[in-house]
């Protein structure tokens, strides 16, 4: 026998032990302001992965700023300004370590949709108008985070998401179309239109344009797929081949502005070129808005929060878990919340996470949020500084960049794996899709929000109802039309595989009533709940009428199998003490054997 003997000397409890109320304290410190979780912790290791990814980020940021802002019809620079600020309020507040905030596709998108009725793209009135829907949009994710509200863009369901996020995709993809040919056009009051203004304006096609628009996309294309394996079949590093990689978007834009420069293309063949941009830090700015024009941006503005909202949160997640850290959606919403409003008080317009920029954030080594303060901190420099040497930047290769960084979205395969395992979720896309297009933006998100909405509430309204039986000789039951199974003629086991609501009550109470009818022998009728998560006051009712419906008919009701929140619902309510304890089963096997007078080796 071998015994451990107690050591010499002993640490005092305390030391021993944790003191949790520190910890505790600590916690709540950490969960409002999610950077005394990670900055104490910080090391000289993880320095060099943060220096790297804020220079390989703000390589890609810089060129995309500019191109999403020319997207949604504003001045370049507002593009610049709103990423330097939200970046430092996020990297304070925000609960992911490599989510990378700024200017995105989508957003960008919407936001010119909204404020293109109400003023001229790129006018005053304009700009300010885009800034008060920052602040818009900050201020919604704020209060949504300190209430808990999270949970509501679960209503945005995936179907809905991939069928606007390739009609948006595709909208902007052809709404640049005419920075790449070098054309103008009106703008379309339907996204569908673009097609048709496009075909009348081919004739006029900018040849010089097209080929540097061509140019652009082929330079970006190579970057994007060829150049990384490229670099690491002849050596390279994998850090360095990433960030080397990822520079085509700063690549594409420094060809293009030399050629155009060295050639003067701009006057020697009317290349747009994006001309004077403002040098300096950002100014302080209040943006307002007209009392008629606040629905409309209210509207728009919650559009602008699901949607960023879903795209951030989806991506920060994902990345989250490849290293085990956790991100608070409701922390989320409060910093990217506070973000907006900065960005509205900085020149800027509403940002999220972005997608691909949070990818490359991680790839390229981001281990806490400086490295979005370093990109920020070029950006300011670039922003100071650098301004000067934008002017050749032809509209073309913007246009280029904007084309590649969507046409990723665009997911052709889903429709087809839709169909194939869930008709209904296929016709929410389908749905949505075609109502991006033919309504808009703002209003097709709500189609497809209201069509998932229906389509829940029509399967559910119809839950699946199996008659069971015994599996073989075991305690295990299952639909009888699915396996081979042994029943009881004096008993009706049936499993409801859904939630007792509202909506679905009348229906359940009509298909056991059906079923009893269809088994003239029957004298119990068993309800198996191993399906029934959640029971409403409507559903107690109903189950009330069924039993005293039962009770005529000469059957007897019981439970069984059921969940412990559902069983502590119906004592609250009252139907278990009305229904008798003797007639609820803790499982379906021990009422078969209960109900059949038969041992439990039935």
């Amino acid at each position: 026998m071998v015994t451990s003997k107690p050591s010499q000397k002993s640490e005092p409890l305390s030391a021993a032990w944790t003191d949790h109320s520190e910890l505790a304290s600590g916690w709540r410190i950490a969960s409002f302001l999610p950077i005394f979780e990670w900055l104490p912790r910080y090391g000289r290791a993880d320095i060099a992965g943060d220096l790297m990814a804020a220079a390989v980020v703000a390589i890609m940021l810089v060129p995309q700023s500019m191109a999403y802002a020319m997207l949604a019809g504003l001045p370049l620079q507002v593009g610049l300004y709103a990423s330097i600020l939200p970046l430092l309020l996020y990297a304070l507040l925000g609960s992911s370590r490599v989510l990378a905030v700024g200017p995105v596709a989508m957003v960008s998108l919407i936001t010119a949709s909204v404020l293109a009725p109400l003023a001229t793209a790129g006018a005053a009135d304009y700009v300010n108008l885009a800034l008060f829907l920052a602040l818009l949009v900050g201020l919604l994710q704020v209060v949504m985070g300190i209430a808990r509200l999270g949970f509501l863009v679960n209503f945005l369901s995936h179907p809905v998401i991939s069928g606007f996020t390739s009609a948006a995709a595709l909208v902007i993809g052809f709404g640049q179309a005419k920075h790449l040919l070098g054309i103008a056009l009106d703008r379309p009051e339907r996204p569908y239109q673009v097609f048709m203004e496009l075909a009348r304006g081919l004739s006029a096609t900018n040849v010089v344009t097209l080929g540097l628009g061509a140019g652009s996309i082929g330079i970006l294309l190579f970057f994007q797929f060829g150049l990384k394996d490229l670099l690491q079949r002849v050596g390279v590093a994998k850090p360095l081949a990433i960030a080397v990689a990822k520079s085509g978007p700063l690549v594409a834009v420094l060809v293009a502005t030399l050629l155009v420069g060295i050639m003067e293309l701009n006057k020697e063949a009317n290349v747009k070129v994006v001309g004077e941009i403002p040098t300096g830090l950002p100014p302080l700015s209040w943006p307002t808005a007209a009392w008629d024009q606040l629905g409309t941006l209210f509207k728009a503005a919650l559009v602008v929060v699901f949607v960023g909202y879903m795209e951030s949160i989806a991506i920060s997640q994902t990345l989250a878990s490849r290293r085990r850290q956790k991100v608070d959606a409701n922390q989320e919403l409060i910093a990217l919340g506070v973000a907006n409003v900065g960005a509205s008080f900085t020149g800027g317009y509403p940002v999220t996470g972005g997608f691909s920029r949070s990818v490359v954030n991680f790839e390229a080594g981001a281990k806490t949020p400086l490295a979005s303060v370093g990109t920020a901190t070029l950006v300011a420099l670039t922003v100071a500084f650098l301004t000067p040497m934008f002017y050749y930047i032809p509209h073309a290769v913007l246009a280029a960049v904007i084309v590649v960084a969507v046409a990723s979205l665009v997911d052709w395969r889903m429709p087809f794996r839709l169909w194939r395992s869930n008709k209904a979720d296929a016709f929410a896309l389908v749905v949505t899709f075609v109502a991006v297009f033919a309504l808009g933006i703002e209003i097709g998100v709500l189609v497809g929000m209201g069509t998932s909405l229906g389509l829940f509430l029509w399967r559910t309204s119809r839950p699946h109802i199996a008659v069971v039986g015994r599996l073989g000789n075991s305690e295990s039951f299952r639909n009888v039309q699915r396996r081979e199974v042994t029943t009881h003629p004096a008993v009706l086991a049936i499993r409801v595989d859904e939630s007792l609501y509202f909506a679905n009550t009348k229906y359940l109470e009509d298909a056991l009533l059906d079923k009893v009818a269809e088994h003239p022998a029957v004298e119990h009728l068993l309800l198996v709940g191993s399906g029934i998560n959640y029971v409403d006051a409507s559903a107690v009712e109903t189950l009330r009428e069924l039993i005293a419906r039962l009770q005529d008919a000469g059957v007897a009701f019981h439970l069984a199998d059921v969940k412990g929140p559902v069983l502590d619902q119906l004592h609250r309510a009252g139907l278990i003490g009305e229904l008798g304890e003797d007639h609820v089963f803790l499982s379906t096997h021990e009422a078969m054997a209960a109900l059949t007078n038969k041992p439990p080796t039935w």
